[in-house]
């Protein structure tokens, strides 16, 4: 059984593969934080802007097994026209990998789909993921030390030295480095904070949120 949030064909709005069309798939759940409001004080997370409680959103629901979630992310490729080639599909949450396993891994490769993943890399990798984007949290248990992408939104409130913690990300194995300025009241000073670390760092690449520039999902 997977429960599901939302999913949505749009463009990936982050990181490195900004632009590109995709399904977004948003897991229920995450292992940070309850997602209720009361409960986000004393939760390692506290800056999640996200509802991923329950299964109610836009193509949201409850799925018995792969076969059955992997059917309806290929109808949402296909609602956008586009063909078979260069399908997308991307995990996200909360914490996708409380749920992404590898039954549903393989039957999307069955359809053609590359399986991208966002997580808190708080949880081990299963076997076939194509793409994994890290986006770490202060105070959480980092276990994921290589991937495709680490995309650090800053600040955050427990990062004592960000200097300190990019210097530490430099010496781990992604291949791609991104900083992401927190959205919210202090957006403007957060990205020119990332601009000048960007500047300084020069292993890192600015991350901006595109699909709410242009006003999609």
């Amino acid at each position: 059984m997977y429960t599901v949030k939302e999913l949505f064909p749009t463009l990936q709005g982050e990181g490195a593969h900004s632009g590109r069309a995709a399904v977004f798939c948003r897991f229920a759940g995450c292992n940070l934080w309850s997602g209720r409001e009361e409960d986000r004080a004393t939760a390692i997370c506290q800056f999640c802007d996200t509802d991923f409680v329950g299964s109610d959103g836009d193509g949201g629901g409850k799925f018995e097994n792969a076969t059955d979630l992997a059917d309806t992310i290929e109808q949402a490729w296909n609602s956008t026209l586009a063909g078979p080639q260069q399908r997308y599909v991307v995990f996200t949450g909360g914490e996708p990998l409380l749920q992404l396993d590898v039954p549903l891994i393989d039957a999307l490769h069955q359809k053609g789909f590359e399986v991208a993943i966002e997580t808190n890399g708080t949880i081990k990798i299963p076997k076939g993921v194509d793409w994994v984007c890290v986006s770490p949290k202060a105070g959480s248990d980092l276990i994921v030390l290589q991937a495709d992408e680490l995309k650090l939104v800053i600040p955050q409130s427990n990062h004592h030295s960000l200097e300190t913690l990019l210097a530490r990300f430099e010496k781990m194995d992604y291949r791609h480095r991104f900083l992401q300025p927190m959205d919210g009241l202090d957006l403007e000073k957060n990205t020119e904070l990332a601009v000048r670390l960007c500047q300084k760092r020069p292993l890192w690449r600015l991350s901006l949120q595109s699909h709410k520039l242009i006003g999609i999902r």
